[in-house]
Parts: C-alpha cells; structure tokens; sequence
C-alpha cells in the first residue's frame, strides 16, 4: 500500500507543478505598473483567467526572453525591444503600440526646489540638486529620453556629473520619493501614482525635447488564449480610459 501512496503522491505533485507551469506569465515595464494594476483589476472583472505578472525595465525583459524566458506577452515602454524580438521571429507579429508616455520632472517637497518650465528655473534647480535619479538610459527608455531632454534643452553637461542610475524607472522615482536623490526624472504615470505623488512634486517636460516614447506590447508566438484575451483588452476602450487617467496619451 505504502508504495501507492508514493507513487499517488508523486502524481499529484508532479500534476500541481504542470499547471502551475501552464500559469502564463505577462512581462510589464515598470512605468506602467500602477496603470497596469489598475488595468489588470478591470480585466478581472470579466475574465476568470490567471496569470502572473512580473515587472522590470523593457531592456532587462527583453534580454530574458532573448535568453529563454517563458513570457506570454511583452507590454514595453517603447518600440525597439519588441520590434527587435519580431525581427528575431520570437512574437507572433509587430504587435501594437498602445500608449505614448511622457518624463516628468521630480522633487521631495522637503527639500525646497521648486520646478519651473522656464529653462532659467530648471537651471536653478538643477544647481540646487546635489544628486539626480534617472533610469539607466541603456536598459529604460524613459532614461534615454531624459537624456534626451537634458540634451536638447543645454543642461547636459550641468547635470551629468550629478547623475545617479536607477536599473529602472521605478528605482529611478524611489530615489527621489526617499530622499536619495533632490530631483529626477521620471515617468508622468510614475509621478502621478498616489504613493509618490504624496511626497513629491511633479513637472511636465516638454515632449518636443525628446523623440516620443511609443510604448509597444507583442504577443510571443507560444502566447496562450488568456495572453491574448489581455492583449485585445488592453485595446478597449475601458483600458485606454486608464491610461489616460495615469497621464499617457492613446495612439
């Protein structure tokens, strides 16, 4: 008897592990984590599906799925890393872009800096800041559109040797939101997300000073039906009204 047993309980095991491996697992680039959340709640509504979700920046992701990750769907914050993986023939097709985000400037009210859109107060703060956040602008795309900025508008060479780098947006925020950094920059979805928004202030940056961050999601080719349930949901009206809400614009 004993022997059955084993061999039941080996079973169930083994059962318990497939299924949990069948679980399709949905790759989001950090900036859109509150929007997603929200997104995700709405979709549950709904859909009885689950999946698990992790978060990261989109050169991060991309490298691991380059690398044999298991992800379902790839919702990025731009177009290169899921073009890229198209071109590679790892996605079912180009995908869709379904947002357009923009970078925002970040202080701690604490610290007394105040953010203008005059290019004479942004001097001014960035003299003030003794440390920058950004995201590294190799692996996030709102980093490089910082970079970007700071280019654009001749405080690049005030601000760079002040610059600390966060693996993601999210840290980049954090340091700011802790008071690591006086100011950096960050995404305006990231800046309006109450629990940041408590300790902060925010500055809209003038999106003419850097190439627009078209954010793009791509369905891998083994991507199963409820992936694909959630690709098409984040097309709904009910999922752009959200995106809205946390400041990106709709396609």
């Amino acid at each position: 008897m004993a022997p059955i047993k084993f061999i039941l309980s080996l079973f169930l095991v083994t059962l318990c592990t497939t299924v949990h491996a069948q679980v399709s697992t949905i790759a989001v680039a950090v900036n859109m984590k509150d929007a997603f959340l929200a997104i995700e709640k709405e979709f549950k509504t709904d859909n009885t599906t689950d999946f698990r979700v992790v978060y990261g920046s989109s050169g991060n992701i991309s490298a691991q799925i380059l690398n044999g990750a298991p992800f379902s769907l790839f919702i990025s914050a731009d177009e290169s890393y899921p073009l890229e993986l198209f071109k590679r023939k790892m996605t079912r097709d180009e995908g869709k872009v379904y947002a357009i985000g923009k970078i925002a400037l970040l202080s701690k009210k604490s610290t007394g800096i105040a953010l203008r859109s005059s290019k004479a107060e942004l001097t001014k703060a960035i003299k003030q800041a003794n440390k920058i956040a950004i995201a590294k602008p190799e692996l996030a795309p709102y980093g490089k559109a910082a970079v970007e900025y700071l280019k654009a508008e001749g405080l690049w060479d005030l601000a760079k040797d002040k610059l600390v780098y966060g693996d993601n947006i999210s840290m980049a925020t954090m340091f700011v939101a802790s008071g690591s950094a006086d100011i950096g920059f960050t995404a305006l979805s990231l800046a309006l997300a109450p629990g940041v928004a408590k300790e902060t202030e925010h500055l809209v940056l003038n999106p003419a000073l850097y190439e627009p961050i078209r954010q793009r999601m791509v369905l891998m080719k083994n991507a199963p039906q409820e992936a694909v349930a959630l690709y098409q949901f984040m097309q709904s009206p009910k999922a752009q009204a959200i995106l809205r809400r946390f400041g990106y614009q709709i396609p």
